[in-house]
């Protein structure tokens, strides 16, 4: 458990030391919560009679916590190149506990990045339903972070350089946040489309975020936070085989 909490508070670090980051990983959604919320409002009041921003604002939120949680992956891959992850891989402990303490610290500070975006929002004019519901919005802040941070996890423990990362990054995590609903509802849509978004995880996520701070749910709480629980443990169990694979 001590191996845990010192990587977990090594990615804590890192997190503070980095100050382009934490705005870096805010730029994107903020583009789109003020470019889009505020440019389709109009459209998107007359067509659906709520608010634009309200409808986003959980997918966009959404959207901070999986970009920000794919980082570890690529402080992995640096840590392998520069001779950190060697110092740590000879250390007389289960790898297992070493994914799992970068795991932690990387979905620790996803959740603060969604925190920091969740206060952005409100002061974009967002406005959560139910305060007593927002809990349960933490908790599926808390679930999209470890999911998205074993994923990055076990793509930067089978690659060996960041253009493959980057290339994974475009063609993978990208289509899996515009299938998630974030930006536009789930429902009517192309028999395609319709089978995509069900597979897409974030999806999930997302319904579970807008159920929490909107009141508004196209899958079920129970099931969103069932789907997020099965994925992140085949996740983990993922990246924890595919990082003891990892050759010193």
């Amino acid at each position: 458990m001590n191996v845990i909490y010192i990587l977990w508070l090594r990615q804590m670090k890192r997190y503070v030391r980095s100050k382009s980051r934490v705005f870096g990983s805010l730029a994107q959604p903020l583009l789109y919560l003020l470019v889009m919320g505020y440019g389709l409002g109009p459209v998107f009041q007359r067509a659906t009679g709520s608010s634009y921003i309200q409808f986003i604002a959980p997918g966009l939120i959404a959207m901070t916590i999986q970009f920000t949680s794919v980082f570890p992956g690529i402080e992995l891959i640096m840590d392998r190149q520069f001779g950190f992850l060697k110092e740590t891989l000879v250390a007389p402990v289960p790898r297992i506990l070493i994914i799992f303490g970068r795991i932690l610290g990387g979905a620790t500070v996803a959740f603060l990045q969604g925190l920091i975006f969740l206060a952005v929002c409100l002061i974009a004019g967002f406005r959560w339903h139910d305060f007593a519901a927002l809990p349960v919005a933490f908790l599926f802040m808390a679930l999209i972070g470890i999911l998205f941070t074993a994923v990055g996890s076990a793509i930067g423990s089978a690659m060996n350089d960041f253009q493959g990362f980057q290339f994974v990054i475009g063609f993978f995590i990208m289509p899996i946040f515009f299938l998630s609903g974030a930006m536009f509802p789930l429902s009517n849509l192309p028999p395609v489309l319709t089978v995509l978004t069900r597979l897409d995880p974030l999806s999930y996520g997302v319904d579970g975020l807008r159920h929490s701070l909107n009141g508004v749910v196209q899958f079920g709480l129970a099931t969103d936070v069932a789907v997020l629980v099965v994925v992140a443990a085949l996740m983990l169990a993922l990246s924890s085989y595919l990082f003891s694979k990892i050759q010193l």
